[in-house]
C-alpha cells in the first residue's frame, strides 16, 4: 500500500520566466486559495491504491488543459479516473494553463488535496500567428492547440503520456489506456476509418498534388485528438511539434482545412498510428460542432464517454435541456453552486 501521505508536486521546473517551446513555468503560480471567479467545487474523497498497486509497479501521466470555462469538466474528468482505476495514487497528472494557472491549480488541489499533480503555463503567442479562423470559436482558443507541444513541456522522466480533452468522463482502469502496445507508433487513438476522411479537407488541398500527396503510402483514417497515448521520446525525436507547425503555416497561405488544431494532426499522423480499441473514446456526445445536437451512444463496449462537439453535459444540464447521455457525466459533477458558500 503506497503511503497515505502522498505530496503534491506543484512544482517549478525551470525558474522565473524560463520559456521551453512555448511553455512557460512561472514562480507566480504557487499554491493559494482558488479565485473568486474561478467556481467553487465539493472536496473529493481520497482515493488509495490496492494491494496489487505495490506489485503492478509504474506510474500512469496524464495530460490535460486547465482553463476557466472548462474547469468543471476537467474536475468531473479527474474524478472519474480516479474512481475507476485501482491504483489512483499511481496516477500522475499535468495540466496545462494559458491563463489564470495558479488560481485555476488552487481550484483543483482544494478539490482534490492528494492529487499528484504539475502545472505548466503554456504562452498562447507560442501558436496565436499560426491559428486560423475555424466553424466553431472554441476551436481557435491557444490553449486548444497545447497538446501538439506536450512533448517539449513534459519533464524527462515522463515517457509515456496520455492526453485527455476537458470534457471526457473515463469509466475503466486508465492503467489499461496507459498500457496499450503502441507498435512503435508514436500515437495511439481509436481510429475511425469508417468515416468519409475527404470532408476534413478543402477542395483546394485534394485538388493540389503537391498537398495531397502527404498522404501517399499511407491509408489516412480519421481519430480524435482527445484521446492519446503518446511516446513522448518518439514525438521528439521525430520533431513532431515541427511538423504540425508547419502545416498551420500552410493553412495560413491556402485554406486547406475547416477544423481547429485537428486537420494538422492527422495530415502528419493519419494513417501512422496504433490503433486503439473504440471503447476509449465513445466520442461526439456533445453532437455536432455547429448545433450540438443531442447522440446517442454508439453500440459496443465503452470505457471512456467523451462529449466532444458544440455541446457540454453542465451547460446543457444547468440549462435544464440535457440530452440523454448528460445523465452519465451528472455523477462525476463536484461542481458547488455559490449560493452555498455561504454555509462555511
Amino acid at each position: 500500500m503506497v503511503c497515505a501521505g502522498i505530496v503534491v508536486a506543484l512544482v517549478v521546473l525551470l525558474g522565473v520566466g524560463h520559456v521551453v517551446a512555448g511553455i512557460r513555468v512561472d514562480s507566480t503560480m504557487m499554491i493559494r486559495r482558488p479565485s473568486s471567479s474561478i467556481p467553487t467545487f465539493r472536496e473529493a474523497p481520497a482515493f488509495r491504491n490496492g494491494e496489487e498497486c505495490a506489485a503492478a509497479g509504474g506510474r500512469v501521466d496524464v495530460a490535460m488543459t486547465l482553463d476557466a470555462n472548462y474547469l468543471r469538466g476537467t474536475m468531473a474528468g479527474v474524478l472519474s479516473i480516479l474512481q475507476h482505476t485501482a491504483c489512483p495514487e499511481s496516477v500522475s497528472f499535468h495540466f496545462l494553463a494559458a491563463g489564470m494557472g495558479a488560481d485555476l491549480a488552487a481550484a483543483v488541489r482544494a478539490t482534490f488535496p492528494y492529487l499528484d499533480l504539475r502545472v505548466y503555463r503554456f504562452d498562447p503567442s507560442r501558436v496565436r500567428g499560426r491559428i486560423s479562423r475555424s466553424i466553431r470559436h472554441a476551436l481557435d482558443q491557444p490553449l486548444n492547440y497545447a497538446r501538439i507541444y506536450l512533448a517539449d513541456t513534459l519533464p524527462a522522466d515522463v515517457r509515456r503520456v496520455i492526453y485527455l480533452d476537458s470534457d471526457v468522463v473515463v469509466v475503466d482502469d486508465i492503467r489499461t489506456l496507459a498500457s496499450v502496445d503502441l507498435g512503435g507508433h508514436v500515437v495511439g487513438a481509436p481510429e475511425y476509418c469508417h468515416a468519409n476522411f475527404t470532408n476534413y479537407f478543402t477542395d483546394a488541398f485534394w485538388s493540389d498534388p503537391a498537398l495531397n500527396g502527404t498522404f501517399h503510402g499511407r491509408r489516412p483514417c480519421y481519430f480524435n485528438t482527445g484521446v492519446m497515448v503518446m511516446d513522448v521520446g518518439k514525438w521528439r525525436a521525430g520533431g513532431y511539434t515541427r511538423r504540425v507547425e508547419q502545416w498551420m503555416e500552410v493553412q495560413k497561405q491556402t485554406r486547406i482545412y475547416h477544423l481547429g488544431s485537428l486537420p494538422p494532426f492527422l495530415l502528419v499522423l493519419a494513417g501512422d498510428i496504433q490503433a486503439v480499441d473504440h471503447r476509449w473514446n465513445q466520442h461526439g456526445l456533445g453532437g455536432d460542432n455547429v448545433k450540438g445536437r443531442c447522440r446517442g451512444l454508439h453500440p459496443g463496449p465503452i470505457s471512456l464517454l467523451h462529449w466532444s462537439g458544440k455541446g457540454k453535459p453542465w451547460i446543457r444540464l444547468d440549462a435544464r435541456r440535457p440530452c440523454a447521455v448528460d445523465y452519465l457525466w451528472a455523477p462525476y459533477d463536484l461542481f458547488r453552486p455559490s449560493s452555498t458558500v455561504l454555509e462555511e
